[in-house]
């Protein structure tokens, strides 16, 4: 490449310039001359993705392989299927037998779902051609055992934990109060039926919290985080050899917890059941002595009256609401999505004989739906979504913080009345989970009949009436509106096509 231009501006230069321009500036500037296609591709599109990063779990590893223009292209086509709303809407499989309430958990190699006491696993198969969205198909399953005899317990929590890119370490929370962990082997790939059984051993639990629930468990910077159904907590430091382990009581019904060891000074957040303290929401810092004893700061809501708090999410890198390590978004009781901002303590008022208060900074709420906010992911286009799992209907709601009174909710594939137990929302791609089955939206380009594992036809019970393929066989009706949209929303039997009421 040449060093300068015909106009004898160095590259430098121009390298400066390349720092400041958006995608259509980049791509005008490509079409002008050779010098500056070259230049673009070789610096403009790799700078581009640096300022406009994606948290993408399923593609990181085909992310690797593409080249910075492919990465752009796909991000281009994803975020412009979150502008209009496009997705392809699938189940991951057919409904579960009983009310359970499933958890998931993703890496980079596969995808976890966990219903009652069982695991269920997907394989994330990369693609060759660059562009192209990574496939599912169907691992087997894992199940956990106290003994021969000992009936299973369910599982209520779970989380990848860094084995050097194995993706096969988890954390386990279960309902009688244990937080294991497990290495799960890998299944036969000749038998996708596939059981395998792991015995479980509470005597060597990384927690144990006597016989209390496991309500959410939290992984940050090689620390482990659990919290029980009554407020008790336990921290341990994976990476130390001798893996010290400290506690907090909260002495309140406990559902959520966050744990974000990469701020400048780390803390845990905790949801709660709020009749008698001060909010709902509030956080701990983590000193080298282990937790503050008492909580260092409230999030508040503006309205003072009883609440709870279900999910606590952070957004991703380059998110519009700025650095995630110093923003909490959390689900509450009344079916507000609410965020809070760490960077503005001037805004906190103080409190006598309890901590400061923080208000939050941005309220996001469904009009047409009291309902509570069960979970809370961030991300999709422009790493400027977040989602809400609500606790009836398999509703999901979304919303673009750029403008926020312009959300809008979908149901999940199969409108089960069920609530939405678990979110985990990517680039192009959100996972959900209600308590019959799991599901998948994928916004993202070239998505095929085997992009996900094939779902055996609806059957005749009442949980599928509404389970109904597309004409083209890709995708699942799902039903959506819009917030802002005029009268009340349709009845979900009139939202369905004629032929399908």
């Amino acid at each position: 490449m040449s060093t300068t231009a015909r106009f004898s501006l160095p590259v430098d230069v121009v390298l400066i310039v390349l720092e400041d321009l958006e995608l259509s500036d980049l791509i005008s500037l490509s079409c002008t001359c050779k010098f500056f296609y070259d230049v673009v591709n070789e610096f403009g599109w790799s700078s581009y993705l640096r300022r406009n990063e994606r948290q993408s779990f399923t593609l990181h590893i085909s992310r690797e392989r593409w080249s910075p223009l492919a990465q752009v292209k796909y991000n281009t086509l994803a975020d412009r299927g979150w502008s209009y709303s496009r997705f392809i809407a699938r189940p991951l499989s057919r409904a579960w037998s009983g009310n359970l309430q499933p958890v998931l958990a993703v890496s980079s190699s596969r995808l976890l779902v966990a219903a009652g006491g069982i695991i269920y696993s997907y394989a994330i198969h990369h693609p060759f051609a660059e562009g192209y969205g990574t496939r599912f198909t169907y691992d087997g399953s894992y199940a956990f055992t106290l003994g021969s005899r000992m009936p299973g317990r369910d599982i209520t929590s779970m989380v990848f934990i860094d084995d050097g890119g194995e993706n096969r370490t988890v954390n386990i929370g279960f309902v009688d109060g244990c937080a294991e962990r497990f290495d799960l082997p890998p299944h036969d790939s000749s038998n996708w039926r596939q059981r395998i059984s792991l015995k479980r051993v509470p005597d060597k639990a990384l927690h144990f919290h006597a016989g209390y629930a496991v309500e959410s468990i939290s992984y940050s910077r090689s620390s482990f985080l659990s919290l029980s159904s009554c407020g008790s907590v336990a921290l341990t430091d994976l990476s130390s050899a001798s893996a010290t382990t400290t506690t907090l009581h909260l002495g309140i019904r406990s559902w959520s917890s966050h744990l974000c060891m990469t701020a400048s000074t780390p803390y845990a957040a905790f949801g709660v059941t709020c009749t008698a303290s001060p909010a709902p929401l509030f956080l701990h810092y983590i000193l080298p002595s282990g937790f503050s004893p008492t909580a260092s700061l409230a999030l508040d809501s503006p309205h003072q009256r009883p609440s709870a708090v279900y999910g606590i999410t952070k957004p991703p890198p380059c998110s519009p609401l700025g650095a995630s390590d110093q923003i909490v978004v959390s689900g509450w009781y009344d079916g507000a999505v609410r965020v809070h901002d760490l960077r503005t303590p001037e805004q906190a008022t103080s409190a006598i004989g309890g901590p400061a208060s923080l208000k939050p900074v941005l309220t996001l709420q469904d009009p047409w739906s009291l309902e509570p906010v069960y979970c809370v992911s961030c991300g999709g286009g422009s790493a400027s979504f977040v989602a809400a799992g609500t606790a009836r209907y398999s509703v999901v709601a979304f919303w673009d913080v750029r403008q926020p009174t312009k959300g809008w909710s979908v149901h999940a594939p199969g409108d089960d009345a069920s609530p939405v137990y678990s979110l985990i929302l990517e680039s192009s791609r959100l996972f959900g989970a209600t308590q019959s089955r799991s599901f998948v939206y994928d916004f993202g380009p070239g998505v095929t009949m085997d992009t996900y594992p094939s779902v055996p036809p609806a059957s005749h019970r009442t949980i599928d009436r509404y389970l109904r393929p597309m004409n083209d066989g890709i995708g699942y009706y799902a039903l959506k509106y819009d917030h802002n949209h005029v009268g009340m929303p349709v009845p979900r039997s009139e939202m369905l096509p004629t032929h399908l009421r």
